[in-house]
C-alpha cells in the first residue's frame, strides 16, 4: 500500500519497488512506473497502484464426477500482473488518496476471475470419469488440466494476468463416498490381516507339533536306548552267571577229584592196614584194641580180671608156645 503524506494542500506518495504506480490528472495519464515517489494536488488527480509481485490464491470448490459423486478439489494458483497497464484498463486499482487503499477489492475480482476459471476446467476434467477413476488417477491428470487451460487462457493474457504456477493439493470424495470405497480396501486389508494371523497361527502350531513331534521322537529313542542298555545289562548278568557257575564246576570238580584221591589214598591205606590185622592172632588184636582203649582213656579207677579171662588169655599164649594151659582153679 502506498504512503501518502500532507503537506498543505500538496500530498506526497511514496511506493514500494513491488507495486506499479500510474498517476493521471483529470483522466489523462501524467506518469507510471514502479518505486515513485511524487509531490501532487488531489483536486482532478487520480492514482492506480497494481502489484507486480507474486500473488497466492488457495482455492477449494466442489464438483461432480461422471457417475454424479460430490468431490471436492484443493489446490493453490499463484499469479502476477503481467502489464500492470492492461490490468488497470480492465480492474480498477484506483487508491484513496488520504490513506493509500483500494477503493474497490480488485484483488478479490481476480481471485474470483481465476477461482472461476479453475473451476470450469476441473470440472469439465471431473465430468469425463467416475469417481474410481478420479481417485485412480490421482492429482496429476487434473493439475496438468488445469496449467495448461490457465496458463494458455486467452482473457487473462488481455488483461494482463500470468499465471505462474498451479497446484493440486486433494480431489477427495464426500464422506459417505469415502467410508463406502475404503470399505472394499479395508475388508480386504482386514482378510490379509485374518489370513496372515490364520497362517502365523498354523505356522505356531505346525512348530508345535514339530517339536511335539522331536520330543516324542527323544523318549522313543531313550526308551530304544534304554531297552538296549537293559538287554545288554541283562546279557552280562548272564554270562557272569554262566561264568560264575562255570568256575563253580570247575572248583567243585577240582574239589571232588581232591576228596576221590584222598578218599582213595584212605580207603587204600585202610585196605592195607585190614590186610596186615587180617594175618595177626586174636590174642595180638585184642592187645592192640586194648592199647588204643588204653590211649583214649584219660584214668581208670578199676579193673576186673577174671580167671576165665586170664585163662583164656594164657592158653593163647601158651598155645602159640606149644604148652598145655594149667587148669582153672576151682
Amino acid at each position: 500500500m502506498a504512503e501518502i503524506k500532507r503537506v498543505g494542500p500538496f500530498r506526497q506518495l511514496r511506493s514500494d519497488t513491488s507495486v506499479h504506480i500510474q498517476r493521471f490528472r483529470r483522466g489523462r495519464p501524467v506518469g507510471a512506473g514502479r518505486g515513485l515517489v511524487f509531490w501532487f494536488m488531489p483536486d482532478g488527480a487520480s492514482i492506480a497502484e497494481t502489484p507486480m509481485d507474486d500473488r497466492d490464491l488457495p482455492f477449494i470448490f466442489h464438483s461432480r464426477s461422471k457417475d454424479f459423486q460430490d468431490l471436492t478439489v484443493q489446490g493453490l494458483i499463484v499469479w502476477r500482473a503481467s502489464d500492470p497497464i492492461k490490468l488497470t484498463e480492465r480492474v480498477n486499482f484506483s487508491i484513496d488518496l488520504k490513506h493509500g487503499r483500494h477503493l474497490g477489492q480488485p484483488l478479490d475480482q481476480i481471485a474470483t476471475l481465476l477461482t472461476g476459471l479453475a473451476q470450469q476446467l476441473a470440472t469439465q476434467y471431473l465430468a469425463e470419469l467416475d469417481v474410481n477413476a478420479v481417485l485412480a488417477a490421482g492429482v496429476k491428470p487434473l493439475l496438468a488440466r488445469l496449467e495448461s487451460g490457465l496458463v494458455s487462457a486467452a482473457r487473462l493474457a488481455e488483461m494482463g494476468l500470468e499465471v505462474v504456477n498451479v497446484r493440486v493439493a486433494d480431489v477427495s470424495p464426500s464422506a459417505e463416498i469415502r467410508r463406502a470405497l475404503l470399505t472394499p480396501t479395508f475388508e480386504r486389508l482386514q482378510q490379509q490381516a485374518d489370513q496372515a494371523t490364520f497362517e502365523r497361527r498354523a505356522m505356531a502350531v505346525e512348530k508345535e507339533r514339530a517339536i511335539a513331534e522331536n520330543e516324542l521322537g527323544n523318549q522313543i529313542e531313550l526308551a530304544r536306548r534304554q531297552n538296549e542298555l537293559i538287554a545288554r545289562e541283562d546279557e552280562n548278568a548272564r554270562t557272569r552267571a554262566t561264568a560264575d557257575a562255570a568256575a563253580k564246576k570247575i572248583a567243585a570238580d577240582a574239589e571232588a577229584d581232591r576228596i576221590r584221591v584222598i578218599e582213595q589214598a584212605r580207603a587204600e591205606t585202610e585196605k592195607q592196614r585190614v590186610a596186615i590185622y587180617a594175618d595177626l592172632p586174636a590174642g595180638v588184636m585184642m592187645g592192640l584194641a586194648a592199647r588204643e582203649f588204653a590211649g583214649k582213656l584219660k584214668s581208670i579207677d578199676h579193673l576186673n580180671i577174671t580167671p576165665d579171662m586170664l585163662s583164656t588169655l594164657l592158653g593163647d599164649m601158651l598155645g602159640r608156645a606149644g604148652r598145655a594151659p594149667p587148669p582153672a582153679a576151682a
